[in-house]
């Protein structure tokens, strides 16, 4: 672009980032105000590190990163210049009826004591004590294979490598130097206030749920959240709605709390709230446990009309609706839907979110967001069973979404993803175009493929097991009813190219003849 130059100070000492960062962010702000637009050619790396000062290596670093985000393109012929569908994509409504809601019910529009729990005069976690022991354990049969000769193709796990661990390593370092003794002493169990402030900005700028920090709480990740709710609003002979097809780690835990979950069939536009407004006719509901976005495992997206007969529901029943928002940053194509918790205006919602999918699963922290007297009442309850969580890690990792961190992070994984997405679907019609059929979901980590009829599907997974070290994940794994369905979720995110070659070559390797036994 004529005229144009690039707007950054590199005599100002900042110790957080490197130069090549800062070039970057320095880009992409002029992006966003409009420098620069969509087309407009970018100076090649030799005439901007001479403008600069700096060396060459420098701006070919800058413009990787911003290449990996998404927000600039090359081509042989044209040179380097700003991406024509920049990354910054803003969410919808997922109606025009649903309003914006303008701030978080003051109060929960249900009771935080529910009736089971009144008429026994015991509180929910005295009366949960029993029901909690009878949790099944998961099973372990992957556990007798060498770790390193196993893949999974199953459940959709971030990749790990691409977790920005420079600049988490910084943040840490920046904590402990300006704040060892507060993020290494006892804190709230609300979780750190700086990670809290970050939470609630992130969710009001990006899902349009008006928080702030007093409506966070901050749990060791979303399952935590899961949890704590479970514990603290439902008490033995409460009934929960869920998803017929759904998240079996959330039924154990509305399950410890002693509750009756109840199946809601689940369609090609998510839970059936028909059904839902049928089952809450015959008999009371406590709350419902929901994953609207990308249902999880079909990821399809709950259907506006029904987002808003859902709250409409709740409101006139008076019971929970827990969202759990579970992958809501990876969406690949148009803009995300606004999750229900942006439209909820009667306090119905209880809405939880988790960072560990956008980082790496073994960095636990995920978030609450509710009304303050439920956030405080969930506080009550996670001081009996954590005190607090790791305030070390998430006060670093606030920094990073405070300084942009985060959300560059994002970009580029969402990229990656995209790009993955891309090729497992082409390799599994390559090569198994006749046995799978699927849609390439909008977002999310994973593709819901339907298996052909006559293909035995459970001993598909069992064999990928025993003679690939390959994990499948069949539908059953899914089932309320625990019944076979000749369905497979196929996650693509966490494998590169060469490794989705291997498990595709593996999941061939072992497919059972077709027509036999199931």
């Amino acid at each position: 672009m004529a005229g144009w130059s690039v707007a950054i100070d590199l005599t100002r000492e900042d110790e957080g980032s490197p130069t090549f960062v800062r070039i970057a962010r320095a880009i992409t702000d002029d992006i966003r105000r409009g420098r620069l637009r969509a087309g407009d050619a970018l100076p090649g790396t030799r005439t901007l590190a001479s403008s600069l000062g700096v060396h060459r290596n420098t701006v070919l670093a800058a413009y990787r990163e911003l290449f990996a985000e998404g927000w600039i393109a090359s081509e042989k012929a044209r040179g380097t210049f700003v991406a024509v569908e920049i990354p910054d994509a803003q969410p919808r409504r997922f109606s025009a009826k649903a309003a914006l809601a303008r701030e978080i019910a003051a109060r929960p529009g249900y009771d935080v004591v529910g009736p089971v729990a009144r008429e026994r005069g015991a509180g929910p976690l005295a009366l949960a004590a029993e029901a909690r022991m009878r949790v099944p354990l998961p099973p372990r049969r992957a556990a007798s294979i060498a770790k390193d000769t196993v893949m999974t193709l199953g459940g959709g796990v971030p990749d790990v490598r691409l977790v920005p661990t420079s600049e988490l390593a910084r943040a840490l370092r920046r904590v402990l130097r300006r704040n060892a003794i507060e993020v290494l002493s006892y804190g709230d169990a609300e979780g750190p206030l700086a990670l809290r402030r970050a939470v609630a900005k992130m969710v009001a700028a990006t899902r349009g749920v008006a928080a702030s920090e007093d409506h966070v709480l901050v749990a060791r990740g979303s399952q935590m959240g899961v949890d704590l709710v479970a514990r603290t609003l439902l008490s033995p002979g409460d009934v929960v709605a869920v998803e017929a097809l759904g998240y079996r780690p959330a039924w154990e835990a509305l399950r410890a709390s002693g509750a009756t979950l109840v199946p809601v069939p689940v369609d090609g536009h998510g839970m059936d709230v028909g059904a839902l407004e049928r089952l809450a006719s015959e008999q009371p509901i406590r709350g419902v446990y929901v994953t609207p976005h990308h249902q999880f495992p079909t990821t399809v997206t709950l259907a506006p009309a029904r987002r808003l007969r859902l709250l409409d529901l709740a409101r006139e029943k008076r019971f929970w609706v827990l969202e759990d928002d579970y992958d809501h940053e990876f969406h690949y194509e148009g803009r995300p839907v606004l999750p229900l918790a942006s439209a909820d205006v009667h306090g119905v919602v209880v809405y939880v979110g988790t960072l560990s999918k956008v980082l790496a699963p073994g960095m636990r922290i995920g978030f609450v967001v509710a009304p303050v007297p439920v956030i405080e009442r969930l506080a009550a309850t996670r001081r009996l069973v954590d005190r607090q969580g790791d305030h070390l890690l998430a006060t670093a990792i606030a920094e990073l979404v405070e300084e942009g961190e985060l959300q560059r992070h994002i970009r580029r994984a969402k990229r990656i993803y995209s790009e993955r997405r891309a090729r497992l679907a082409s390799l599994l019609e390559a090569h198994l175009g006749g046995i799978l059929s699927f849609e390439l979901p909008t977002g999310g980590t994973a593709i819901w493929a339907r298996v052909a009829s006559d293909v035995p599907v459970d001993a598909w997974a069992t064999r990928a097991l025993d003679e690939a070290a390959l994990i499948l994940q069949p539908a059953r794994q899914f089932a309320f009813d625990g019944k076979s369905r000749s369905f497979l979720r196929v996650g693509f995110a966490q494998h590169d190219e060469r490794e989705a070659k291997e498990a595709i070559r593996r999941m061939v390797s072992v497919l059972p003849k077709r027509g036999a036994s199931r």
